[in-house]
């Protein structure tokens, strides 16, 4: 049988609690969830605890099924407490990026881990690049590096186009929180895998790229 770590055990289970009183309780749900024009108000805690707010079971499960399965490759590594500070980091990038491209849409308005749980994936891939990941509707396993770099990418082309009800902007706030964080943790992965850190980087530098060009 799987073992999770109790601190994974605790992330999951604080996310199902306030889901379900945001499904049953849609003033609780609209009073913490993240939008740009209560969160300029002063209500800054919104940037958290919308992150623990989903919109469906569907949504809770996606986030909490990827945690579940990462998770464990980033606390073998750094342990439970550093686990939890990239968890959080990530969580709160998402939000300050989603900020940062919205912040002139009063009526923005996002839930989700999927932030945090980004932060956890990317991180987990920086860590493990070479790990083989299944995709659905790719017949081949992809190298987890592969799947890192044109899931950001894609995101990147999600955030221009505006496609979907997605929150494409936190996924990438959250994904270069992650990458950070661990490299902040072990900075020897810049001198053990530096190609790997350089090309897990490029979705980034990309992103800043076209936002400082004006074309995001």
């Amino acid at each position: 049988m799987y073992n999770m770590d109790f601190t994974t055990i605790v992330v999951i289970a604080a996310n199902i609690l306030v889901s379900l009183k945001g499904f049953n309780d849609s003033s609780f749900f609209e009073r913490y969830k993240f939008n740009i024009s209560a969160i300029r108000s002063g209500q800054k805690e919104r940037m958290l605890t919308s992150g623990f707010l989903h919109v469906d079971w569907a949504h809770l499960f996606f986030n909490m099924f990827t945690l579940y399965f990462f998770a464990p490759v980033l606390i073998a590594w750094v342990g439970s407490g550093k686990f939890l500070v990239v968890y959080f980091i990530s969580l709160l990038a998402g939000s300050l990026l989603a900020m940062f491209f919205h912040k002139n849409e009063p009526y923005y308005s996002a839930v989700g881990a999927s932030g945090a749980v980004t932060g956890v994936l990317y991180a987990a891939i920086l860590l493990q690049p070479n790990m083989q990941l299944g995709i659905m509707f790719i017949p081949i396993p992809l190298p987890a590096y592969v799947f890192g770099i044109g899931y950001l990418l894609y995101s990147i082309y999600g955030m221009k186009s505006r496609i979907g009800n997605i929150g494409h902007t936190a996924h990438f706030g959250g994904a270069v929180g992650g990458y950070v964080t661990t490299l902040f943790f072990l900075p020897e992965l810049l001198v053990e895998e530096p190609l790997m850190v350089g090309l897990l980087a490029l979705p980034i530098v990309v992103l800043f790229a076209m936002e400082k060009l004006g074309k995001i």
